[in-house]
This record gives C-alpha cells, sequence and structure tokens, in this order.
C-alpha cells in the first residue's frame, strides 16, 4: 500500500476515518483540514472504495491513502505498516470498527469521542425516517422489498 504524502515529519500521528463517522460530520472537509494540521497521514478507510473515491471528490477532502480495492480491515493493516508514525488512531462508528482497530493494531477513538475532544460538529442520526435509507427508498419504485420497499 501507498501514502500520498509524506505530510510533517515532526506530526506524530497517522488518522484514518472510517466512512461512515466522516459521514457523521457538519463539515468533513474542516475535519479534515483540521485533523491534517496535527497528523501526518490523513485519510478515510471503508469496505466499499468506491464510495469513499466519491465521498472524497464530492467534499474534496485530503486523501493520503490510496486504497486500491482494499476492504478496511486490509486496508488498516497495510497502512499500520506502511505508515512510519508511532501512533495510528482510526476514528470509527461500530464494534466491527473497534474489532478492526484492535485487530490491525489502531488506537480506537469513537467518532462521538473524538468529535468531542477535537470541537468537530456531529449532524445528529436521522431518527425520523430522513436518513440515506430513506431518501433512497423515496427515489426507487415503491413495489422494491423490505427494507426498501413498503413505504
Amino acid at each position: 500500500m501507498s501514502v500520498r504524502r509524506e505530510g510533517d515529519r515532526s506530526k506524530r500521528v497517522t488518522l484514518a476515518f472510517e466512512l461512515a463517522a466522516a459521514e457523521r460530520f457538519t463539515h468533513p472537509a474542516a475535519v479534515i483540514e483540521d485533523a491534517g494540521e496535527w497528523s501526518r497521514y490523513v485519510g478515510l478507510v471503508a469496505n466499499d472504495t468506491d464510495a469513499v473515491a466519491a465521498f472524497v471528490r464530492e467534499h474534496g477532502l485530503r486523501q493520503d491513502f490510496e486504497l486500491g480495492d482494499r476492504d478496511k480491515w486490509l486496508a488498516l493493516s497495510d497502512l499500520h505498516e506502511a505508515t512510519d508514525t508511532p501512533r495510528h488512531v482510526f476514528v470509527g462508528l461500530t464494534e466491527e470498527d473497534e474489532r478492526a482497530a484492535a485487530f490491525t493494531g489502531w488506537e480506537f477513538v469513537t467518532v462521538t469521542e473524538a468529535a468531542e475532544k477535537a470541537g468537530w460538529a456531529l449532524e445528529e442520526p436521522a431518527a425520523d425516517g430522513s436518513g440515506v435509507l430513506s431518501r433512497l427508498r423515496d427515489r426507487l419504485p415503491g413495489d422494491l422489498p423490505w427494507p426498501l420497499g413498503g413505504r
């Protein structure tokens, strides 16, 4: 795995955000820019690398990681080996994210904890049916099977 930037050699952290965690930020570009001020390498990982590339493009984000077709587990493992920082921090949402971090040698921080410590604003999770699944369902024909159908 290659890493795109060397970054400031005095910076001692490689910081990876799970895509779903990055999507929770009110201003993802500001978060990534801020993180780049104190991290040598910053980027996003997820099992869906096409979705990562699209999100990075859409928001004009700094992405120091070349993911190729690696899932989150393999990307974290390879990044740990490819980067020369003493700390590797993975910001995620789920227990699976926490397991991936532990298995690959990364420190795990929840997106809520990271946002609180860094002063980053989070969007509230959609509890009113306005989430991604609901928006997708609204654009598709009504005869799809649950969970996409059955409005």
